[in-house]
């Protein structure tokens, strides 16, 4: 019986709902973190030590990091997982990419604009946080130029956690340049019925 602890608002809750819908999978999701509480229990803390979300319980197996479940997943469903050594870490590249370069520089911004009241909102924050993001787009545009997808013409889990960066850059409240083939992806993502009740939430 898998089950997902983690709020919706979290980014990284988001990779993994998207994961599951996509593989039609039936991932009950219970609320937790932020205001809602529950992972500084005993018992959550028991299952991940980190206190963070999300949290993915597969019968007696757990597992947090939520680029690591979405592999996971792919990998016990035998798809979006590639089967080939190379191709396989090449979106273990993009997977990584995402989390330890896009991700850091995109985060300020949305801290800023969503998870910060107006009146202490730094305006030089958003800027270097913009200034540091709108080149890894541009990198992603020209990358998606040459391919339909992250690593050809399929969709594999490489591509997953980049749509929940891209859904959350695109919720800010902030002009942003023309990144043609980004949204050609961005626009086929949208048209998936397994994208609704994720990429098409508000940001909060």
């Amino acid at each position: 019986m898998l089950h997902l602890w983690g709020r919706l608002s979290s980014i990284n809750v988001r990779k993994v709902m998207l994961c599951a819908q996509v593989l039609g999978l039936d991932l009950p999701r219970s609320d937790a973190g932020m205001a809602f509480g529950v992972v500084d229990t005993p018992g959550y803390r028991a299952r991940n030590p980190n206190g963070l979300v999300p949290l993915l319980q597969d019968g007696d197996f757990t597992l947090w990091e939520s680029n690591a479940i979405v592999r996971y997943l792919c990998a016990r469903e035998n798809r979006l997982y590639p089967a080939g050594l190379k191709e396989r870490f090449d979106a273990e590249r993009w997977m990584d990419w995402q989390q330890t370069t896009l991700n850091r520089a995109s985060g300020p911004a949305f801290v800023q604009w969503i998870r910060t009241p107006a009146e202490r909102r730094d305006a030089q924050v958003i800027a270097q946080s913009v200034a540091a993001t709108e080149p890894l787009f541009a990198l992603l545009d020209a990358h998606l130029a040459q391919q339909a997808f992250m690593t050809g013409d399929a969709l594999t889990m490489a591509d997953i956690p980049i749509a929940c960066e891209v859904h959350r850059w695109w919720g800010l409240p902030q002009p942003r340049p023309a990144w043609p083939n980004l949204e050609r992806w961005h626009a086929r993502w949208l048209a998936m019925p397994a994208s609704r009740g994720v990429l098409d939430l508000p940001l909060s």
